[in-house]
């Protein structure tokens, strides 16, 4: 229970943050007031996936590894290493969705593991906002890595040119493409996961 509370905290943390510096100075200077909490957040989740793999949550990682991997991207692959599109709108949508989706989704397992079930509200709530979140959260991130584009091309960053002592190239910019292209069956797969485990859970419960 413990270890989702804190998962919670730091996940609210950024909301908090978020929401503040959007109402006081404007979404252009969000991601600076949530850079490190984000950082950290989305990193520790890492761990949900292992908890998945371990049985100690019930989420299929089928669906938990494709969501964080992409999440793991977008903090470290695009907002870290692209300082061009921190500024954007997107960001404030992306930061939003993203923590009100864990909230609950944490807070749920921390329910679940204290009290061996969690309110028929809650289960809801956690398979029903992902109507809106989902979309939303998805769309941003779709976003964030398009605008990155031309400055993943210009910069090369973590591109590996030939010849080198490995004989091995890889274009960064070319890889993120391909990122983008498997997001339409990538989000197909996790919303069907989405719609049809709770499905599942109502049905075992009767």
């Amino acid at each position: 229970m413990a270890g989702f509370l804190s998962v919670v905290r730091r996940v609210a943390q950024v909301l908090y943050f978020a929401i503040k510096t959007l109402k006081e100075t404007g979404y252009e200077n969000v991601y600076d007031a949530i850079e490190k909490p984000l950082q950290l957040a989305q990193t520790a989740a890492v761990l949900e996936i292992l908890h998945g793999l371990v049985g100690l949550v019930r989420s299929p990682v089928s669906a938990t590894l494709p969501q964080i991997g992409s999440r793991l991207f977008l903090t470290w692959g695009i907002l870290y290493s692209f300082p061009e599109v921190r500024s954007h709108l997107l960001v404030s949508s992306l930061v939003i969705s993203w923590s009100i989706t864990e909230i609950i989704r944490y807070s749920f397992f921390g329910l679940k593991e204290a009290l061996g079930f969690a309110p028929s509200w809650h289960l809801w709530l956690r398979y029903s906002s992902f109507l809106l979140l989902y979309p939303t959260g998805i769309s941003s991130e779709v976003g964030l890595i398009y605008l990155a584009l031309p400055h993943i091309k210009t910069s090369e960053m973590y591109s590996v040119r030939m010849p080198n002592s490995l004989n091995f190239s890889f274009d960064y910019f070319y890889a993120t493409i391909l990122v983008l292209a498997i997001y339409v069956p990538g989000t197909n797969s996790i919303d069907l996961s989405l719609r049809t485990y709770p499905m599942n859970l109502f049905d075992s419960d009767l």
